[in-house]
């Protein structure tokens, strides 16, 4: 599943100590296996290799550019959905020919940069950034792919900050929508409208909601006489964090396969979390301990700031310590792992058993690999944690730490109140 595995009592990060990488990196930081990303990847790419998709990783979920890079030298694309992401993108060295442009809010800058890298696709999600598309492509005197995204208006289980496939979100467009789109085509003669998108959410566990909204998408089509070359089935292939039994790609694939070789469509699909989530992991120290009439609390150096997900989805990531104590089993209580934000809201986890510890002590929390590092953030004015990826038995620092003058780089002090 990951390359986090202990060895006599120390967790190690393939084949590097983790306590040895953090005597020469300050704590926290995000640590990233190079082999789990890349096997994850290779789990996608083979279990749908007989219709050889494209397979565009969500840069979203992690964006480190050495991250980027190792994905796309192993033949990955990348699925975008802002400005700042194309620019990654091409310094990463991606191949225009294997982007794809999500997002509901494209600014007409964002679309005309992309316009002249030369993307693959635009996902469209409304009428009005069609027309802004079509406008932009006809200034540049470009011709320009889009894919319309469908809101199936299907359920998944899932969390419901992370569900983008219900009729209720500001995600995709109604059937009725995209129907006349496809009919008045020709008042977009600068953009071939070649293919449909759809993206049901994110941490789903089972096919049944995927296989829900293709046989309506394909329905759909059929029914409207709808001649396109594409199909964007997105992503949200869900990991183990806790006690989840996620569908293996393969499984998923046995699914959706025969829905999608009948269609003769070429297929994109846009993984994100499957890849990256359990190829990385925080590392944190313990600075202090409290205890209270209720409860015990271990204080780390990290917090909401580094990783939001538990006090934004009240997400579970299992937490171990980087050195496991032989008497383990004896001294194990329950705690309270939290940060130093203020905010009752800040934890990394509640009511967990763990061994005793203290000052000092390391601790690892999975599965960060994922919507970790991307959601950071300077709140308290804490410069955000480095990055560091493990190639076999060396480390490389791919994102140094900030320091204090990156806080306020950009800021200024107007004269008056000098």
């Amino acid at each position: 599943m990951h390359e986090f595995a202990f060895k006599n009592n120390e967790l190690y990060c393939e084949d590097i100590k983790i306590a040895e990488i953090a005597k020469r990196v300050r704590t926290p930081f995000y640590l990233y296996s190079y082999k789990t990303l890349i096997d994850h990847y290779r789990k996608i790419k083979n279990a749908f290799r007989t219709i050889r998709p494209l397979i565009c990783f969500s840069v979203k979920s992690n964006s480190n550019l050495a991250v980027l890079r190792a994905l796309i030298r192993n033949g990955a694309g990348l699925d975008i959905v802002s400005g700042g992401e194309l620019y990654r993108a091409r310094l990463a060295g991606c191949d225009p020919k294997r982007i794809v442009y999500a997002g509901v809010g494209k600014r007409r800058d964002e679309i005309e940069d992309a316009i002249r890298f030369g993307i693959l696709f635009f996902n469209v999600e409304s009428e009005e950034e069609l027309e802004e598309i079509q406008n932009a492509a006809f200034r540049l005197k470009k011709k320009v792919n889009a894919a319309i995204r469908i809101n199936p208006d299907v359920i998944p289980r899932t969390h419901a900050y992370i569900a983008t496939g219900k009729g209720e979100t500001k995600f995709g467009l109604d059937f009725e929508t995209v129907h006349k789109i496809f009919n008045t085509g020709w008042k977009y003669p600068n953009v071939n409208i070649g293919g449909v998108h759809i993206h049901i959410g994110s941490q789903i566990l089972d096919a049944s909601p995927f296989e829900k909204a293709i046989k309506k998408v394909l329905v759909f089509l059929k029914e409207c006489n709808i001649k396109i070359s594409y199909f964007n089935i997105g992503g949200g292939l869900g990991i183990v964090y806790s006690i989840e039994n996620p569908q293996t790609a393969k499984s998923f694939a046995r699914k959706i396969l025969p829905l999608l070789k009948r269609s003769g469509l070429k297929l994109i699909l846009e993984p994100g979390r499957f890849i990256s989530g359990n190829s990385g992991v925080l590392i944190t120290k313990v600075i202090y301990t409290k205890i209270t009439p209720r409860k015990k609390f271990i204080i780390v150096d990290s917090g909401m700031s580094e990783l939001i997900r538990p006090s934004l989805y009240e997400a579970y990531h299992k937490i171990v310590p980087v050195k496991v104590p032989r008497n383990s089993s004896e001294t194990a209580e329950k705690i309270e792992v939290v940060g130093p934000i203020c905010e009752s809201g800040d934890f990394l986890g509640k009511d967990r058993f763990l061994p005793r510890l203290v000052h000092g002590d390391l601790v690892a929390v999975m599965g960060a690999g994922a919507y970790g590092f991307t959601m950071s953030s300077n709140y308290n004015s804490r410069p955000r944690p480095s990055e560091v990826m493990v190639i076999g038995n060396k480390f490389y620092v791919v994102r140094r730490h900030e320091r204090y003058g990156d806080l306020v780089r950009g800021e200024t002090i107007p004269k008056v109140l000098k």
